[in-house]
């Protein structure tokens, strides 16, 4: 780190905390509304980071708007228009009452708005018009995320997640804010903003082949802290990029912030020359195959127990809509699951409202007959109808509002009121369902959550259908900025991998390629 001396003042600056957080998959046909972001206001944001507790002898924080959407399809304009129009005068009303000195940006970086490629930028800009260019602003954001030269441009510094799946949520935004108190609060003389380095790379994988479980990605990432303790930098980032969304922006990048220009600049390219280096060497975090071939290994005599599949292409919590029935179609149409004595699957999940209604209604050990799914996503699979056992009904969950669990030979169907993501193992024991104790577990998802994994004897990721297809070339770009590995294998030349340096805020952009 730089020398740097404490800035004299007479008080603890201000900070402001805003942002829209969602990952948007162009290839869903779900649209996201305002009420999917669970928007917390004022006293509520500041609550929802402990962490800023231990922060408030250095700093005072003031909460505008937040709001954190289940990942999905894109936002319609009024929606976000509604919310931005909300955070823009919700920090005008603070900037009236006091002096405001930073900013904490909290987002994921993968927002699609119908009719903006960059959502981020644009209502980061909406914000810099009211609280002027003179605030500091830091951003954290998930490594799926997107980072454009105009994003890089109006913030002073940005970190993201180094994890996938992303265990150190808290401890980046928690980075991201301590990173703003001190460049708020203790300076190298002479300098007021840091130095930003930006380096593009034409290189757009799923987040399941980057995962930092496995290499390259675990030595690729492990490189980040490293560059971070270089003299003169205050923080080292690496984006994947987010691969479900069909916009130019969409590809890795890396970022560098500090005080030192040749430092910074130096970082960057290490880490993007690191990347592109490795970039054929990224495999999916497991065994692979067709949702059959899954279903054959998971049944094969002598497979552990429970054995995982994730029915990846309508993952939603990578932007799917997880509205498809095309999986649990298959798993019952297989006989093998056609007698209650056949093995125990747990199937998680599909939407149904008026299945839910009806299964509420007739209440657990009824037999009901009722269809689901398919309302919005009926590409590959239409509506399932099923007759079973009602075996559970829960209220109250936050994303699915009422869960169902439907028993069909021997499958336990989930089918939820709204659609709903299952990564944790409560989540099935709430339901009166033992997935320790399952022969199959079937989850809408990609890479295991860290509690699934744990509970997988094993698991294979299956290579299915639906707006989250892990098969990029199959799903189909044609926005995307070409060449563009692993679309383009052949390059006309190399990459141009060196530093861009990009403004502050308060200086003109520029041409940055």
């Amino acid at each position: 780190m730089s020398e740097s001396h404490p800035t004299p003042t007479a008080r603890r600056p201000v900070i402001a905390i805003a942002g829209l957080a969602i990952e948007t998959s162009t290839f869903t046909p779900t649209r996201t509304h305002a009420a999917a972001f669970h928007p917390d206001r004022g006293d509520e944001v500041v609550a929802r980071y402990p962490f800023l507790a231990d922060i408030a002898d250095r700093a005072e924080f003031r909460g505008a708007l937040i709001g954190h959407a289940l990942p999905g399809g894109v936002v319609d304009r009024d929606s976000y228009e509604s919310l931005a129009d909300e955070i823009v005068s919700r920090l005008g009303a603070i900037t009236a009452a006091e002096q405001l000195d930073g900013l904490w940006y909290d987002i994921h970086g993968a927002m699609v708005v119908d009719g903006l490629d960059d959502a981020e930028t644009d209502l980061l800009g909406r914000i810099r018009a009211v609280v002027g260019p003179d605030v500091v602003v830091s951003a954290s954001m998930d490594l799926h995320g997107n980072v454009t030269a105009e994003l890089a441009h109006q913030v002073d510094l940005v970190t993201c997640y180094r994890m996938a799946p992303h265990e150190d949520a808290l401890e980046t935004k928690e980075r991201a804010v301590r990173n703003l108190v001190d460049v708020l609060t203790t300076r190298p003389v002479g300098q007021q903003r840091p130095v930003k380095a930006w380096v593009p790379i034409p290189v757009l994988l799923p987040g399941e082949q980057t995962s930092t479980r496995i290499e390259p990605a675990a030595s690729l990432y492990a490189q980040v802290p490293e560059v971070e303790a270089t003299p003169g930098v205050l923080d080292a980032a690496i984006w994947v990029g987010y691969a479900w969304a069909d916009q130019p922006r969409d590809r890795a990048v890396t970022v560098v912030t500090g005080w030192d220009r040749e430092a910074v600049a130096a970082g960057a390219e290490r880490l993007a020359r690191a990347f592109w280096d490795v970039r054929e060497e990224f495999v999916f975090v497991a065994p692979t195959g067709s949702f059959d071939e899954c279903l054959t290994a998971a049944l094969a005599p002598g497979a552990a127990r429970p054995f995982f599949v994730s029915d990846s292409g309508d993952n939603p919590t990578a932007g799917g809509s997880g509205d498809m029935t095309w999986g649990l179609t298959r798993v019952l149409a297989n006989p093998v699951f056609a007698s209650t004595d056949g093995p125990t699957v747990i199937y998680a999940s599909v939407p149904g409202p008026a299945a839910v209604e009806t299964a509420v209604e007739a209440g657990v050990g009824a037999t009901v007959t009722v269809t689901a799914g398919a309302e919005v996503d009926d590409l590959h699979a239409g509506p399932i109808t099923m007759t079973g056992r009602v075996h559970a009904v829960k209220h109250g969950d936050r994303d699915a509002e009422t869960e169902v669990v439907l028993q069909v030979g021997s499958v336990f169907a989930i089918l939820t009121k709204l659609r709903k993501p299952y990564h944790h193992e409560h989540d099935f024991t709430d339901l009166d369902l033992a997935p320790r104790d399952a022969d199959l577990v079937i989850v809408k998802i990609g890479y295991l959550e860290p509690e699934l994994f744990d509970m997988a004897a094993d698991w294979m990721l299956a290579l299915t259908p639906g707006g989250v297809d892990q098969d990029l070339e199959r799903l189909g770009h044609h926005r995307i900025q070409r060449p563009m590995f692993p679309y383009d294998r052949v390059f006309p030349s190399a990459p141009d991998l060196g530093a861009r340096i990009i403004p502050p805020s308060n200086e003109p952009l520029g041409a940055i390629a």
